[in-house]
């Protein structure tokens, strides 16, 4: 019988599972920091990163589209994380057309549209499916702060103190709106695929937004943080985008996991999201 060759991917993928968990935490720190700066010298533009984000985000709901167009079923989704989706997309597609109308803003109006689609079938055409004892992390743990927070800190620029705040909350409720979503895949403990891609998708996508604001931070020697305002805004920019992408860091962890071993379903263990 032959033995099974690894591949040199695989064979260092065998021992990063070794590892103990604070081995893990280091490597994945480094390996952070080794995209960021990979990022910065491939990529001259870093604007484009952020365009990059919010196309990554787009695939992810068009998987999402097509789980729900295929399979007929919307099991495992969270319709919360998706209506906190919603929310933020609207703010900050609001914010686009009084503030900054851009390419972002084409982004968002799609994003926005696909994204009420995936509402609309998971409230009405998929009910039957939709697991709503699985779904249940209260909206107001997460709708409150980042209402509070918005309301004082925000940015101080010229613009009207609503459109300042409208901003400063579609920032706090993009950095938290996936949680739902976690707390499904915590309830279930298994996520198939679809969703899981979709998930993964979220993860990259929240990982080269806060890419992009870092690397512009580092590239303006922090005169981009003199240039979002003064106060708490500039820090909490970075820390919502920071946020976010741990948020995800673990799942992302297991995705990967589960596609090196050929696992179709991924299974996540206890304590994971």
């Amino acid at each position: 019988m032959k033995a099974t060759t690894k591949t040199p991917i695989h064979a260092v993928w065998s021992w990063v599972r070794r590892q103990p968990p604070k081995v893990k935490a280091f490597l994945a720190v480094v390996t952070g920091m080794a995209a960021l700066v990979l990022l910065r010298f491939i990529v001259h533009d870093h604007d484009n990163l952020f365009v990059a984000a919010e196309a990554v985000h787009s695939i992810g709901i068009c998987v999402l589209i097509y789980k729900l167009m295929k399979e007929k079923t919307c099991a495992g989704l969270s319709l919360k994380s998706q209506e906190l989706t919603a929310i933020f997309l609207a703010v900050r597609l609001y914010c686009s057309f009084v503030m900054e109308y851009d390419i972002h803003t084409i982004l968002d109006l799609a994003t926005l549209g696909t994204t009420l689609w995936v509402i609309f079938m998971i409230r009405f055409n998929l009910r039957a499916s939709y697991m709503e004892d699985k779904d249940n992390f209260p909206l107001y743990y997460v709708l409150a702060p980042c209402v509070v927070l918005a309301v004082f800190i925000h940015p101080s620029t010229s613009h009207h103190i609503l459109n300042r705040i409208s901003w400063a909350l579609c920032v706090y409720l993009e950095a938290v709106s996936v949680l739902p979503q976690l707390r499904v895949m915590q309830n279930t403990k298994i996520v198939e695929p679809f969703t899981a891609h979709y998930v993964f998708a979220l993860g990259v996508a929240r990982f080269l937004s806060c890419a992009h604001w870092v690397l512009q931070v580092v590239d303006t020697r922090g005169r981009l943080l003199v240039a979002l305002g003064y106060g708490f805004w500039p820090s909490m920019v970075l820390i919502s985008e920071i946020v976010q992408t741990f948020i995800l860091a673990d799942f992302c962890y297991y995705y990967v996991q589960s596609v090196f071993g050929g696992q179709l379903v991924l299974r996540l263990p206890s304590g994971v999201v």
